[in-house]
């Protein structure tokens, strides 16, 4: 049995694979290990992925081959890789493509070279009610509308399947791309934004036109979204969280394009516009009147013949949209986001109904090339006062949350934090509008809420973008899609509970990069051995898998002798020199 110790990888029978931090080949066999494993766990020292049908299936799809991911894990093992583990890489990756959807005579069908998968399929009572007639031992017709049914059907079996049965073209929709944009500035695609773009597009053939593009906030998906339009010259639908989100989309289309302003229509609660270039929210599509009611505005979905529909944020597609995405499936379908992690598990049916990923680039690597801002994340661990001890003893599962998260203590290490970053643009962020009101009033700064108009909202937002705002306390509003470029710290004072894809947003919020010291500051404040720690330790894990590090501080240390403690910058001094790594 082969045998390095100084490998980072020790690769479990049961398709974990733990990772050791403190090794020199660490990020290199992190970056391999992230395109084709999930992050489970990540402590100081071991950190724990698993191997997944899924995230199998998506590595395939971007172009991943079975031998390379087991190549990886034979390079940086410890021991000799579990015979099972390559055995099963081979079948799961083998299993993508192994059915495919197909049209011919436009009809559709699934087809198979094994026969005995096609038997199977037939005889598969969950399967049997979305398919047709048996037209040969290789294939079974399928009826139009019961093409994404049939695919998420499929993979719940355990078989993703292949689609090439095409897409319609879409009303054309003619236009060119600036190359100086409407501010004066020179203007064109990064070079991962045109390979992420012509991933997607696959030279038009039926390869592409569907899936997911993932890149961090601030590494311009917006950008990505456009590149596509402009490939494929069509009348095109794009879904977003809110009217912020919604207008921004319109802004920089109009800056980057040559798309008049006149054809791009705003569809969203305040105004009903259905141009050419259509931008609504998730919001006013699953709009009803009742829980039994009818959806009116899905009659958006079809109200021209849409080319391509651009799902911003695809992590948090509602699941009616899923619904009717399922319906849809002949239109070109783009997922942007900066992660496939899914707060209710539907990561299947985002890879049945939008499609595979298709590209994806560590954070760490935009880092390095100065494409995003270099992040520096901090935990600081604040206790829970003795008068709620007790009363955080006796409380629900859920309300021991709510009491750590609103830890009072929490005020003083955010003034420091504030005063210390007072030359900076700051972004306050938390879950609880009566936590958020109380910063806001201790910091004499804006609060913006769901409650807040719109129209107020983007007064703040643009006063803030110009620094005669240097400190906004924002809400879970925030979270999404809100282009605030010169941000460069965030504090999260308390989050949705153990919300993976919110550390991303959140950490995305400041990582545009910035003039001068391309640096951005996270902080998330959170109250020692309680559930505010545990949730906030699996909020860390994606950008753990990201590359990312936290450092933890005792507040004492924020709040006292500034000097007496270990810089945890290295190579170069840090403005928050009592960071430290406590035990």
């Amino acid at each position: 049995m082969s045998y390095n110790p100084q490998n980072p990888f020790i690769v479990q029978s049961d398709k974990t694979v733990l990772l050791e931090v403190a090794n020199s080949l660490y990020e290199e066999a992190r970056d391999l290990l992230a395109r084709f494993a999930e992050l489970e766990k990540s402590p100081e020292h071991i950190h724990t992925y698993r191997i997944t049908p899924l995230s199998l299936w998506n590595a395939a799809a971007s172009g991943m081959k079975a031998e390379d991911m087991i190549t990886a894990l034979e390079k940086y093992g410890k021991f000799e890789l579990p015979q099972n583990i390559s055995q099963d890489i081979l079948d799961y990756v083998e299993r993508y493509g192994k059915i495919k959807l197909i049209k011919e005579d436009e009809e559709l069908f699934l087809y198979s070279d094994d026969f005995y998968l096609i038997e199977e399929i037939w005889n598969n009572k969950g399967i049997r009610s979305f398919v047709g007639e048996r037209v040969s031992k290789n294939s079974i017709k399928v009826p139009q509308y019961q093409r994404g049914h049939v695919k998420q059907a499929l993979i719940k079996m355990g078989f993703p399947v292949e689609d090439l049965a095409g897409y319609v073209p879409g009303a054309r929709f003619e236009f060119a791309m600036r190359d100086v944009t409407g501010l004066g500035l020179p203007f064109s695609l990064r070079d991962y934004q045109k390979e992420a773009v012509e991933t997607f597009y696959a030279g038009g053939s039926f390869k592409g036109g569907s899936g997911v593009i993932v890149l961090p906030c601030g590494a311009g998906k917006t950008i990505v979204g456009l590149g596509v339009m402009e490939k494929l010259q069509c009348e095109t639908l794009i879904l977003s969280t809110n009217i912020t989100a919604v207008r921004q989309w319109i802004d920089e289309i109009c800056d980057k394009s040559f798309i008049p302003r006149d054809a791009v229509g705003e569809y969203t609660g305040e105004l009903k516009e259905v141009k050419p270039i259509t931008v609504t929210t998730y919001q006013i599509l699953t709009y009803r009147k009742s829980k039994e009611g009818n959806f009116p505005h899905f009659a958006l979905f079809n109200s021209k013949d849409w080319g391509l529909i651009i799902y911003d944020e695809v992590h948090l597609l509602p699941a009616e949209v899923f619904r009717i995405t399922a319906e849809i499936q002949a239109r070109r379908r783009l997922g942007l986001t900066a992660t496939l992690v899914r707060e209710d598990g539907r990561e299947e049916d985002v890879f049945s109904l939008i499609g595979p990923k298709r590209f994806d680039i560590p954070w760490k690597e935009l880092e390095r090339k100065d494409w995003i801002a270099t992040a520096e994340c901090n935990e600081i661990r604040v206790d829970l006062p003795e008068d709620l001890r007790m009363e955080y003893a006796m409380a629900e599962l859920r309300d021991k949350y709510r009491i750590a998260a609103e830890n009072r203590l929490k005020f003083d290490v955010i003034n420091a934090l504030v005063e210390r970053h007072k030359d900076d643009q700051v972004l306050v962020i938390g879950q609880y509008i009566n936590q958020l009101e109380k910063i806001s009033e201790l910091l004499g700064a804006p609060l913006i809420t769901g409650k807040v108009p719109n129209r107020e909202r983007e007064k703040l937002y643009k006063e803030f973008r110009s620094g005669d705002i240097k400190v906004l306390v924002v809400s879970k509003v925030a979270n999404f899609a809100v282009d605030l470029p010169d941000a460069n710290v965030a504090i999260e004072i308390s989050g949705s509970f153990g919300s993976r894809q919110e550390e991303a947003q959140r950490l995305g919020r400041i990582l545009r990069p910035k003039k001068g010291e391309n640096i951005a500051y996270f902080y998330a404040v959170v109250t020692r051995d309680t559930r505010d720690q545990e949730f906030a330790a699996n909020r860390q894990l994606f950008l753990t898998e990201q590359g990312y590090k936290y450092h933890i501080s005792d507040y004492k240390d924020v709040l006292g002798d500034f000097n007496s403690q270990e810089v945890a910058s290295v190579g170069r001094e840090s403005k928050v020199p009592w960071l430290r790594v406590v035990k």
